[in-house]
């Protein structure tokens, strides 16, 4: 090992002295855990040489080399997107998760974040590692902290999931699947950002509300985003709403919402710190708040990571008593940046989001993080559900869906295992609108638009949800496949997306395939493809969009051809009986609708959610198909083994038999 201590006045501190530093590795819980002890001595009567805030500590560490890695980094303070590369050398500054392929086994390594110093990975040399070591803050002469966590696994899966249930245990936070995902979120809902950025007012979103009524998009939430509040030169003033544009608060508009449009929730945005650059001094909200405040050095006024609590909790109190229930709160890794030279940043990236989370108890918990990945946050929440998964939308950023897609798709690998990943909002009517629904579908997370005006595109949106605005919810991240982790979607083949929900109280698989090349590509895909599926069994691949039902024996695959920058959709259900419901073929997510299968010799009973278009596989003769207790048997269409009924939608439960 090789280090490198850089300390105030510009002394340099290099080499292996045994009185300045010393490195261990131990295994803890089928996990290797690398540490760093440092005591810089100095003497009373004579200069300190401390650590400088900027760099402080780097070390290179010799690894082995892998066959192929994909790295993590943050490329600003709040999102991370995946890096594709082979010699350490390529690894970006910050990286914060480092996948490794070898020939035989898996590696995620993570560089950890301790009590004050956070770590992350640099650009290596042939043969090393580089980590470099920051608190945000300088003048410290004693570290010891954690460095990185290796875990190791027979898939990528599995290194990954040791590697989160490590730090999980480490820090006392839930995993993703103990987190409860508020109400609220498993509707269709709309945010004003991309409509009206800060051009925003009461009218305007009353307008969008009576539009949703008019074309009858299910919109259950809307969440007010950034410029309904009081700021004055990006300081926060007041916790009530700018008077020019809600000239009546939010009460009686939200009132009108909910009874005109059937809205039932309205959420609003804010940034971790009040507004951006925080609260603005001696106002009246500095004056009622200032026990829950912190001055920085450079004069900002922040929620105090001590006790800020009393100011989130304080302000959602108001919020809640004009009819807001639900908030998304913004820049949150900004932390680092908020505190700089006077608070360490992970102890104040822990005091905030606990401070969040506890104020936020009113609204239940119903939070969107956003601009939040920076590992000391991921880190540091205890128990909210939902987490943004990427940088923004951008409608008019040219093939802006690309990396859009690559920034969600990527980063669910390792973001899913503590949150719900928010993988943001959209426009129904833009040139990649369908490509971007189809997406949602299989997020696993909350889906929301943010349309203009006379913008919203019914059709693009039935077929997310059921006619009440629930959406088909899948019960996890959408992930990428194993054989695209490692390797660059933009240069060739595809990207391999897969997920898995619950159809007749089964384990049923979506595959999403994406080419993001300009030239068409060959794929195969199977149901090995989806990790939660058995490897044993056959299976139906249902292809979406062609309507068309492939059987596939166990450990076989299905080829195919995509064009460029095109995509595919696909099914996999278990096969158990003579027939098999795929549920309701018009929804991304349909076979879900399907809450209830039973088969005997040629007769099979099922339960779909509700009416409309509704598919299933036989091999034999269609007889006769009762629909609640109706003979419907001619309104059946038979496509060679596929049977496909349209019901008129609206009803609830539909109980078919078919013989």
């Amino acid at each position: 090992m090789r280090y490198e201590i850089n300390c105030q006045k510009s002394e340099q501190i290099t080499g292996e002295r045994a009185e300045d530093i010393q490195f261990r590795e131990c295994l803890q819980e089928d996990c290797l855990l690398g540490s760093i002890k440092i005591n810089i001595k100095n003497e009373a009567f004579r200069e300190n040489k401390n650590l400088r805030m900027e760099h402080p500590v780097r070390l290179w560490i010799p690894v082995k080399k892998p066959q192929r890695m994909t790295a993590f980094y943050l490329y600003n303070e709040w999102w991370t997107r995946p890096s594709f590369i082979r010699e350490f050398g390529q690894i970006p500054e910050k990286t914060q998760v480092l996948l490794m392929e070898y020939e035989e086994t898996y590696r995620c390594m993570i560089p950890v974040v301790g009590e004050q110093f956070k770590t992350y990975l640099m650009p290596g040399t042939k043969e090393e590692l580089c980590f470099e070591l920051t608190s945000g803050i300088g003048g410290q002469n004693r570290i010891e902290e954690p460095v990185y966590l290796i875990a190791e696994g027979k898939t990528v899966y599995e290194a990954i999931r040791k590697a989160f249930l490590w730090l999980e245990r480490d820090k006392g936070i839930r995993p993703r699947e103990e987190r409860r995902i508020p109400e609220m979120f498993h509707y269709l809902g709309w945010c004003s950002w991309n409509a009206f950025y800060r051009d925003m007012n009461e009218n305007a979103i009353i307008k969008k509300a009576e539009e949703f009524r008019n074309k009858k998009i299910p919109v259950k939430w809307m969440l007010i985003d950034d410029g309904w509040l009081s700021v004055e030169e990006d300081n926060l003033c007041e916790y009530i709403p700018d008077r020019d544009k809600f000239p009546n608060g939010f009460s009686a508009m939200v009132g009108r919402l909910k009874k005109e449009a059937d809205i039932q929730w309205v959420g609003v945005w804010h940034a971790l710190a009040g507004f951006w650059n925080g609260i603005q001094k001696n106002s009246d909200l500095y004056k009622n708040e200032k026990e829950y405040l912190y001055e920085t050095r450079s004069h900002k006024i922040l929620p105090n990571p001590m006790n800020g609590s009393g100011f989130y909790a304080d302000w959602y109190e108001e919020l809640f008593r004009q009819g807001i229930r639900f908030v998304k709160v913004d820049g949150q890794s900004s932390t680092a940046c908020y505190f700089e030279n006077d608070i360490d940043l992970t102890t104040a990236a822990r005091g905030l989001s606990l401070a969040l989370e506890q104020g936020a108890s009113r609204m239940d918990g119903a939070v969107i993080n956003c601009m939040g990945m920076a590992m000391e946050n991921i880190l540091a929440r205890p128990t909210m559900a939902l987490s943004r998964n990427s940088d923004d939308f951008m409608p008019e950023k040219e093939d802006g869906f690309t990396e859009h897609l690559l920034q969600n798709a990527y980063n669910s690998l390792y973001h899913n295992e503590i949150y719900c990943c928010d993988w943001d909002m959209f426009w129904s009517r833009h040139e990649d609108a369908q490509k971007h629904s189809v997406l949602r579908a299989i997020s696993g997370g909350p889906i929301y638009v943010s349309d203009k005006i006379g913008e919203s595109d019914p059709e693009i949106l039935k077929s997310l949800t059921y006619f009440d605005g629930k959406i088909l919810m899948l019960e996890r991240s959408a992930k990428p496949s194993e054989d695209c982790i490692f390797a660059d979607p933009r240069q060739n083949g595809v990207l391999k997306l897969h997920n898995y929900g619950i159809s007749a109280g089964r384990k049923a698989g979506v595959i999403a395939v994406y080419n993001l090349t300009r030239q068409s590509q060959i794929f195969e895909v199977s149901a090995q493809l989806v990790p939660e599926l058995c490897k044993e069994k056959d299976y139906w691949l249902y292809d979406y969009q062609a309507k068309k039902a492939t059987l596939l024996k166990a450990g076989t695959e299905y080829r195919d051809k995509i064009e460029a920058s095109d995509y595919a959709l696909y099914w996999v259900l278990p096969v158990e009986t003579q027939v098999e419901v795929l549920g309701l073929i018009n929804k991304y997510a349909g076979f879900q609708a399907v809450e209830y299968q039973k088969g005997c010799a040629k007769r099979l009973m099922a339960v779909i959610h509700e009416s409309g278009t509704i598919g299933w596989i036989m091999e034999t003769p269609l007889h006769q198909v009762l629909v609640n207790g109706e003979d419907c048997t001619d309104q059946v269409e038979v496509y060679e083994n596929l049977c496909i009924l349209n019901l008129e939608e609206g009803q609830k439960e539909v109980c078919l038999i078919i013989s």
